[in-house]
């Protein structure tokens, strides 16, 4: 007589429903939880890199990485008046949807560069060049300095250039963006390096370089288009592409400062409205918090220098202090020298020191000054009418004292000066220091809130001047062109096709 199952054939029957109801609910907080957790991408999609601050470290990873083994041939377009008024139109129109989409346009961010393609003899074979004659030491300038080491120190072309041409997927910062349209860019970098260059090939074959990349660039529409406005050109040392640079003045240089001396630049070619001052590269490692609190009992010396004690144009002032300064009490004024051990005895000084001197040398600034930054030293500024990088952004009181040229050589006014300063007034500006070290370093990959990326948040307090003054130079070259064609319609004659 069939019934109810019994409780055990019921247990029996419903067990495997219940088995495969539990998996299910495993699986599935399982996969919950997996999709919370942070997922492990390719290393080629992700920067796992720890930042790399060494030049030389950063050029070789770059070059074995990412430097192609047969670089593609450079696009060329010439700049025919057809070719630069269809850019001209395009830009224009996107311009005005960006007007209407973005309320912060033009200074809103990223902002969008072209970077442009230049044959490799302007960019690849530079690095490889530097590269494998980085070993030869005999290579000095006139005044003694190894040369690489100078192109370490104005190494910002490379910095910037290989940030920006990165896979977007490896890149940190949100101020830039590359963009693969002329018509879609508010700035266009030229990825010549002109430093290396000038330190590394013969006279006459560099002058011959610098005259091809000022035709490569003044070829391309985007040039006729603004007359070179809304270009970018590092020009870091004062004596790199100065053979030519006087045909690019309108561009934007990258300088490591104005030159008030005026022995570098010519009047009107260099001012802070179209220009940009870039730091230096340190040529010391940087000295963290860690390092700073460690080192406070051994910062024993009051005032330290090292470097060369004489120097040209405004440099001249180092003489007189090493006159003043040398032989007093709890003050290093050394001659430097060239290699790693130059650079060990450097790093050591300034780690032990509280203030660190910072005269000009042959141009306003020196590499100095952010070698004492990274070092945690406190620099003692003295060159009269110094502008410095990033200063729209950053506030150099924090971190810097100050001093006047003339104040500077009275006897014994500068160790006085130093030794008001109180100790509490010390230990802030040392701890603002160790904070104010990461906007002067350059890494692979570019560090938000680095160097590079002030570079851009600095250019975009420009873009408005410089939309300004592209809009002016092409109304004035349209009224010329509108008076040769009239001019020419009178004469019956053709109007020429290039006018600029």
């Amino acid at each position: 007589m069939a019934g109810k199952p019994s409780p055990r054939t019921r247990s029996r029957s419903s067990s495997p429903i219940l088995l495969v109801t539990l998996s299910l609910l495993a699986l599935s907080i399982l996969f919950f939880l997996f999709s919370l957790s942070p997922r492990t991408l390719p290393s080629d999609t992700f920067p796992t890199r720890k930042p790399e601050t060494s030049f030389v470290a950063s050029l070789e990873h770059f070059l074995v990485h990412r430097a192609p083994k047969s670089p593609p041939a450079a696009l060329l377009v010439r700049g025919t008046d057809d070719v630069v008024r269809d850019l001209d139109d395009s830009m224009s129109r996107i311009e005005s949807e960006r007007v209407l989409g973005d309320p912060y346009f033009p200074v809103g961010m990223p902002i969008r560069v072209y970077v442009y393609e230049m044959p490799s003899k302007f960019t690849y074979d530079l690095l490889w060049l530097f590269r494998n004659t980085y070993r030869d030491t005999s290579n000095l300038t006139s005044n003694g300095s190894p040369v690489h080491r100078l192109i370490e120190q104005h190494s910002i072309d490379f910095w910037l250039w290989a940030d920006l041409i990165a896979p977007e997927s490896e890149r940190l910062l949100k101020s830039v963006v590359r963009v693969d349209r002329q018509e879609e860019a508010d700035l266009f970098y030229i990825p010549f390096f002109t430093t290396i260059s000038f330190f590394l090939l013969e006279k006459q074959q560099c002058k011959a370089l610098y005259r091809d990349a000022l035709n490569w660039v003044t070829d391309q529409p985007a040039w006729k288009r603004s007359g070179g406005r809304d270009h970018i050109l590092p020009v870091h040392h004062p004596w790199s592409f100065k053979s030519v640079r006087k045909f690019m003045k309108n561009a934007i240089w990258l300088l490591p400062d104005m030159d008030s001396t005026g022995n570098w630049y010519k009047p009107g070619q260099v001012f802070l409205e179209k220009d940009l001052i870039l730091p230096y590269v340190p040529n010391l490692d940087l000295c963290d918090a860690k390092c700073l609190e460690e080192s406070y009992s051994k910062r024993t010396t009051l005032l330290f220098f090292r470097g060369r004690l004489k120097r040209n144009a405004g440099g001249k002032i180092r003489a007189k202090l090493v006159a003043e300064l040398s032989g007093a009490r709890d003050v290093i004024i050394e001659e430097g020298t060239a290699g790693e051990g130059g650079k060990e005895a450097a790093q050591n000084g300034m780690r032990r020191s509280i203030f660190c001197l910072n005269p000009a040398g042959d141009t306003p600034s020196s590499a100095r000054l952010f070698d004492a930054i990274v070092s945690g030293c406190i620099p003692v500024i003295v060159s009269d009418e110094l502008e410095l990088p990033f200063e729209g952004i950053l506030d150099y009181r924090k971190i810097a004292l100050f001093v006047s040229s003339s104040d500077a050589v009275q006897p014994g006014w500068l160790l006085t000066f130093l030794k008001t300063v109180s100790p509490a007034h010390i230990r802030e500006m040392q701890q603002n220091v160790v904070k104010y070290a990461r906007h002067f370093l350059y890494s692979s990959p570019a560090q938000p809130l680095g160097a590079e990326d002030l570079v851009w948040k600095m250019m975009a307090g420009k873009l408005v001047n410089i939309k300004l003054h592209t809009r002016r130079s092409q109304r004035v070259v349209e009224q010329s062109r509108s008076l040769c064609t009239c001019d020419c319609q009178r004469a019956n004659i053709t109007s020429p096709s290039r006018l600029f």
